[in-house]
């Protein structure tokens, strides 16, 4: 056992040194900021009262979608519903949402965390094209800043902007999962490919004029083949039994 004398002295000692505090530091990331808000707000474009409910098209279509999924699992079809509701009205509005929960019979929270998340749905009005270029590493080594300026300067618009005759609308995107026909851009449902500045003046041109440009590589190839031609498959397959031995 210590002595009184040794316990005192180691007391005083104890007493005597500086505490340290110990402190949790928080770490806080970087805020990533987006183009889109994630709460509603009410607009002249988009309240409670814009109707909408679906067409007799939009019903049958929206009654084969359903026929994918069995009973109990209709929740299921929120994504091609949402899209449905979109085509039909060009972008969602909350009384389309609404629609959708309803027609589904699941919470409206239900769809507002769907269409929220999404980036492919829109709750903004969109022009009736929605250009959506991509600027990531293969489309800007292969000069899409090019493609978007001459987007810009034609149409008047900058990035998240609709033109006046709301004919067009401009978002610049990530990978569209096209890089070896790099620079790109989609335009609604439709990829147009290769493309040079004179290309993108051509399409706008054409979709002005109440046309459709052919979707596609605007050079020529087909697909994603090899831009300076074929280096395999260049003749035609061979027929059944070649190389077989004849006695077989």
């Amino acid at each position: 056992m210590l002595s009184f004398a040794v316990r005192r002295v180691l007391s005083h000692q104890f007493n005597n040194t500086p505490k340290v505090i110990q402190q949790r530091k928080i770490c806080i990331a970087t805020q990533l900021l987006s183009d889109k808000l994630f709460v509603h707000r009410d607009s002249s474009d988009n309240n409670l009262d814009v109707p909408f409910e679906f067409t007799e098209k939009s019903k049958k279509r929206a009654e084969q979608i359903l026929a994918n999924y069995p009973e109990g699992h209709k929740n299921a079809a929120i994504i091609p519903i949402l899209d449905l509701a979109q085509r039909q009205h060009g972008w969602l509005p909350l009384t389309a949402m609404n629609y959708v929960a309803d027609y589904l019979n699941v919470s409206r929270m239900r769809i507002y965390e769907v269409a929220t998340f999404y980036t492919m749905f829109n709750r903004e009005p969109m022009g009736k094209y929605h250009i959506q270029i991509c600027t990531t590493t293969p489309c800007m080594l292969r000069d899409s800043d090019g493609i978007m300026n001459v987007i810009k300067s034609k149409l008047g618009i900058e990035v998240g902007q609709t033109s006046k005759d709301g004919l067009f609308t401009l978002s610049e995107v990530e990978c569209l999962g096209a890089c070896v026909n790099a620079p790109m851009v989609q335009i609604n449902d439709d990829y147009y490919e290769d493309l040079t500045e004179k290309d993108m003046e051509e399409i706008l041109d054409s979709l002005k004029a109440g046309s459709k440009p052919v979707a596609g590589p605007r050079s020529g190839r087909k697909c994603a083949e090899p831009i300076t031609g074929l280096t395999s498959l260049t003749s035609p397959p061979t027929g059944p039994g070649y190389g077989v031995r004849d006695d077989l």
